[in-house]
């Protein structure tokens, strides 16, 4: 599997993934196929949200009608596209292969009602009086847009059922062989099941890898994230916790060693399950308390409701809501590690809040029984009272958690405890190792606790995913490591029980060091420098966000026009096609950023993809001019004036992107996104003469190898 969820909401959420060169080595082909569907229904659904808002009175210029038609043929395309992954996932799965199929024939007549209606070609002859458009039937546009969203979202449905289905069976299997694997008693066996158990976890890694980078909601995503981590690190420690045992069958500390990783795999299996499914087993139901932090960001928002009405809320409800929330700070004052002076301060500040709260009750009360403007100023000052207050708690608690967690990063990061507990194992030393083991438990409860106290003041649910998941590693490991050590210290001259000891202590190295981002990322957050969504980059008008709109909405169309030239290709390894269709995904990212969609948030997210998008068009360049060789002097001359346009538009985006951005997000923004407008065009014209230029040269080939053989026959009669 990949790399362990890192430690916080973004980095928990996406960094354990299934796609890349490792991702295409297994291929039931269904991932890939699914993955295709979505890609074509976005644009398609930009695209018909376009024909449905088209204005009744727009002037039918030849650029309007012209437009209007692309937009209709673009739609037609897709469709037609979306309709061959449909119909290749009900091949494979005979089950669903009427539905899908009934659905991707009513996808394909609505792809094919709306070409028609925006059909403009013949909209001026004379003969067109009577035609049918989009300017005489806009309903029948509607509806044809209806039926194909609907059609859609069944073979979106259906296709997500055979994944999940695909994802249970191979879960399945993955159990089916760890069960053979506990009960071995070979080397033998061992090393031919474990085999065949390392490939059934690689089609597993690939299937909720691409689940995980589907999922829209970011609390599963950082669930998924690490359940998967568990399972990519724990199949090591299953290899090493198994040699260790059949190396020494009758050692108990290493038969406890490997059944905590036959356990934690299978609880890990478990929820993978649980979250593609969206059920709990046997209807059990998520028992875990919010954080502080969402609970005064609850609490506020419903002191705040005050404002527009004082009979919305009880005040037995708010009371009854601070002292849960007051309650929960108890995990910070019973702590043992927080100092005297930040505990101190948390109680002055929790009475503060109950005091203020009380004050806030008193003028609510009086202001349901007179509406005067005293009292309306005397409600808002204790509104603003109160939530001063709870920021203030909310910042004590963040300096107690991030100082605790710091300070005990920084003291374990030579993982002393670790060193001393190989060294007792090898030398044999039971003594030494009843110390270190007692020392490693005291450090766990440590981090165990601060884990603790982190997710309190995490700030998002990935974050307190990502917590959860740190807090049970230290406590799960810590335990193994014990027992992994009481093995070496029992047969210290065994190389396996040193090896499997070697694993568990990387495992807790590598958790210590996930921690120390976990906590950057928390301190991110509580300072506003991450964890949100800027739609626009905050641009201040809505007039500008408009203007970005439109010039995505251009853009988008470019990517669908490259795509179409992308797909004439019949060698779709090519490098000038990967190039293109690289650039076409990151043009339809920015697109779906003048949306306020997608996956770019800020302003560092835009400058990174639009240098990516840069320099892959410089890539595309190089390629273009390598395959210019070949041809002859007019065609290589028309190709390298292709070429001369692209190069220079790639390095004006490029001294874009450099500019500071100061107060004009905007004027940043829109240069931007004209620029690689510009250069979407100029690749649309580039790939279609590449594509021209490659059939000719394949031409000119074939005919002189015929000439050649022919020549070859006559020299030979």
């Amino acid at each position: 599997m990949a790399a362990s969820p890192g430690p916080a909401g973004g980095a928990a959420a996406g960094a354990v993934h299934g796609s890349g060169p490792f991702g295409l080595a297994f291929d039931s082909g269904l991932e890939i196929k699914t993955r295709s569907v979505e890609q074509t229904l976005l644009p398609l659904v930009s695209q018909i949200t376009t024909l449905i808002n088209h204005k009744d009175n727009t002037k039918k210029s030849d650029k309007t009608l012209q437009a209007i038609q692309r937009v209709g043929q673009a739609v037609n395309l897709a469709v037609g596209r979306f309709v061959k992954v449909g119909e290749a996932i009900a091949n494979e799965n005979w089950d669903l292969k009427e539905e899908i199929n009934i659905a991707c024939i009513e996808a394909k007549q609505a792809g094919e009602t709306i070409a028609a209606l925006t059909d403009m070609s013949s909209l001026n002859r004379p003969e067109s009086d009577g035609q049918i458009t989009i300017f005489t039937d806009k309903t029948g546009v509607i509806k044809a847009a209806r039926l194909l969203l609907s059609s859609v979202t069944k073979v979106l449905l259906l296709a997500d059922r055979v994944v999940i289905k695909q994802i249970i069976r191979s879960r399945n299997k993955v159990l089916a062989t760890m069960e053979r694997l506990e009960k071995v008693n070979s080397f033998q066996e061992f090393v031919q099941i474990f085999s065949q158990f390392g490939n059934e976890m690689v089609e597993f890694a690939h299937l909720t890898g691409d689940r995980q980078n589907d999922l829209k909601d970011e609390k599963k995503k950082a669930k998924m994230a690490a359940a998967r981590a568990v399972l990519e690190k724990c199949t090591m420690m299953l290899l090493t916790a198994s040699k260790t045992c059949l190396r020494h069958p009758n050692c108990e500390s290493a038969h406890k060693n490997k059944e905590g990783v036959f356990d934690r795999m299978k609880v890990a299996l478990d929820k993978v399950i649980e979250i593609v499914t969206e059920c709990k087993p046997n209807g059990e139901t998520d028992i875990s308390s919010i954080s502080i932090f969402t609970g005064i960001k609850e609490f506020k928002m419903n002191i705040e409701t005050l404002r527009e009405n004082l009979y919305f809320q009880s005040k037995e409800t708010l009371s009854a809501m601070l002292d849960a929330l007051l309650e929960r700070t108890e995990d910070f004052t019973d702590c043992a590690y927080t100092s005297h002076e930040h505990r101190e301060r948390i109680l002055e500040l929790s009475a503060q809040a109950r005091m203020e709260l009380q004050q806030l009750i008193s003028v609510w009360i009086e202001a349901q029984s007179k509406k005067t403007k005293s009292i309306d100023e005397e409600l808002e000052l204790a509104i603003l009272k109160i939530s001063h207050s709870l920021n203030e708690l909310k910042k004590e608690l963040h300096s107690t958690a991030a100082q605790l967690a710091a300070d005990l990063v920084k003291y374990h990061a030579d993982h002393v405890v670790l060193k001393a507990l190989k060294l007792t194992g090898v030398e044999g030393n039971l003594e030494g190792l009843a110390e270190y083991a007692c020392k490693l438990s005291e450090q766990k409860e440590r981090l165990v606790e601060t884990c603790r106290l982190l997710r309190h003041v995490s700030g998002t649910e990935p974050l307190e995913i990502t917590c959860i998941h740190a807090e049970e590693t230290f406590q799960v490991t810590g335990q193994q490591i014990i027992s992994a050590a009481e093995t070496l210290t029992l047969h210290p001259s065994s190389k396996i029980a040193k090896e499997n000891l070697d694993v568990f202590c990387e495992a807790w190295e590598s958790q210590i060091s996930d921690m120390l981002t976990l906590l950057r990322e928390i301190n991110d957050v509580f300072e506003g420098r991450r964890g949100e969504k800027y739609g626009y980059l905050s641009l201040p008008k809505p007039m500008e966000q408009a203007k970005i709109a439109k010039l995505g909405l251009k853009l988008g169309l470019l990517t669908s026009d490259a795509n179409c030239e992308i797909e004439k290709w019949e060698d779709q390894e090519d490098e000038i096609v990967r190039y293109g269709r690289n650039m076409s995904s990151m043009a339809y990212s920015l697109y779906l950023f003048t949306r306020g969609e997608g996956p770019i948030k800020t302003s560092q997210d835009l400058m990174h993809q639009l240098e990516a998008f840069a320099e892959e068009g410089l890539k595309l360049a190089s390629s273009v001019q390598a395959f210019s060789k070949q041809l002859k002097d007019d065609d290589k001359h028309m190709l390298l004036l292709e070429i001369n346009k692209l190069v220079p538009l790639c390095h004006q985006l490029q001294a874009v992107t450099k500019i500071p951005l100061q107060n004009q997000v905007f004027l940043k923004v829109d240069k931007s996104i004209t620029k690689t407008r510009c250069i979407m065009a100029t690749l649309v014209q580039l790939l279609s003469l590449c594509y021209k230029l490659l059939k000719k040269l394949q031409m000119e080939n074939n005919r002189w190898v015929s000439v050649t053989n022919k020549d070859s026959v006559d020299g030979k009669t």
